[in-house]
């Protein structure tokens, strides 16, 4: 009489165990593998820091009170206020502009427009994502700075004695080369990042929450504020830091659109100067000495700066997701 061996519910189904034994080499490699690819990517960026550094001690020997004053002219004043204001107040022009554009176009496409119409808006927003920074820059200082002088010029006069918009749009250097056309071009480079990476986090949102939604009565903006909204806030908020670090580091397209002073003021429609930009511009003038230490440092500022951003981005996608699984 045969006896039948009854299987431990406990145990895995299937030949896991099998596989273990014939493929632990293999599993150990991969995880060695990916382990140093990791440890990789941190020990560059340890040295890029330490490398910049170290190359920058000149201008950081100087004290703060020459670091941070206004003026950078490339002899006796070394300062990186005013070349860090331009970057953040371009790259904050920028997000103003873009951020409503790119989440607009991610609802459009994902939410209203049928998937067969959508693709072909969503092939061209991928091919604008790689159109080269200069090939923006050229079409800037071209066409758009002669146009935008003219439509500067009226709002200048219009708002002449005006308190507040005088001091933000007025004043009498107005130019088409300004902080404000800088940190338009920049929105229109951020939006095809923005948009496609809004874009897929808003298509993972399931397809039941949606149809929830519209079986209690929700109209279609009720359902995207209550089902997709709150799915992929992290995401999105996510992919608008992304498209600021990438605003804030941009260089040649900056470089041709901002102008070319160094100073801090309220007037967006006045010439200035960007991290990026001045770096591109005079390291090539820079032989030695406090002049090129002052730019390496101010590309250590940069780079501490959008690792920064890059650190919040990663921060609010971790509590997005924190939030979706306690929900």
């Amino acid at each position: 009489m045969s006896t039948v061996t009854k299987a431990d519910p406990a145990t895995p189904a299937g030949s896991a165990n099998a596989l273990n034994r014939r493929r632990p080499l293999g599993d150990r490699g991969f995880q060695i593998l990916a382990l140093a690819a990791g440890l990789l990517v941190l020990v560059i960026l340890v040295l890029i820091t330490v490398t910049t550094a170290q190359q920058s001690t000149a201008w950081f020997s100087g004290g703060f009170k020459d670091i941070f004053q206004v003026s950078f002219d490339g002899n006796t004043h070394f300062g990186a206020m005013g070349v860090l204001y331009g970057t953040v107040i371009s790259s904050v022009i920028g997000i103003i502009i873009g951020v409503p554009v790119s989440v607009g176009i991610a609802l459009l496409l994902t939410q209203v427009v049928p998937a067969r119409w959508a693709r072909p808006f969503v092939y061209v927003i991928d091919l604008l994502a790689v159109v080269p920074s200069v090939v923006w820059g050229l079409w800037g200082i071209i066409v758009l700075v002669p146009w935008l002088q003219k439509i500067y010029l009226d709002i200048a006069s219009g708002v002449k004695g005006v308190p507040v918009l005088d001091s933000l749009f007025g004043g009498p250097n107005v130019t088409g080369a300004s902080f404000f056309t800088a940190g338009l071009i920049l929105a229109i480079m951020i939006t095809p990042i923005i948009t496609s990476l809004s874009r897929e986090v808003i298509a993972t949102v399931p397809a039941i929450d949606k149809e929830g939604a519209y079986a209690l009565g929700a109209t279609r903006w009720e359902m995207i504020r209550g089902a997709v909204w709150p799915h992929s806030q992290g995401g999105v908020v996510g992919a608008i830091l992304v498209g600021l670090g990438r605003a804030m580091g941009e260089t040649i397209a900056v470089a041709l659109v901002i102008g070319a002073s160094v100073e801090v003021t309220p007037h967006l429609f006045y010439t200035g100067q960007s991290i990026a930009a001045i770096i591109a511009l005079q390291f090539g003038e820079a032989t030695g000495g406090e002049f090129r230490s002052a730019l390496i440092g101010l590309g250590l500022f940069l780079f501490v700066l959008t690792i920064l951003v890059n650190l919040v981005a990663r921060w609010f996608v971790e509590r997005s997701a924190r939030r979706a699984r306690g929900a």
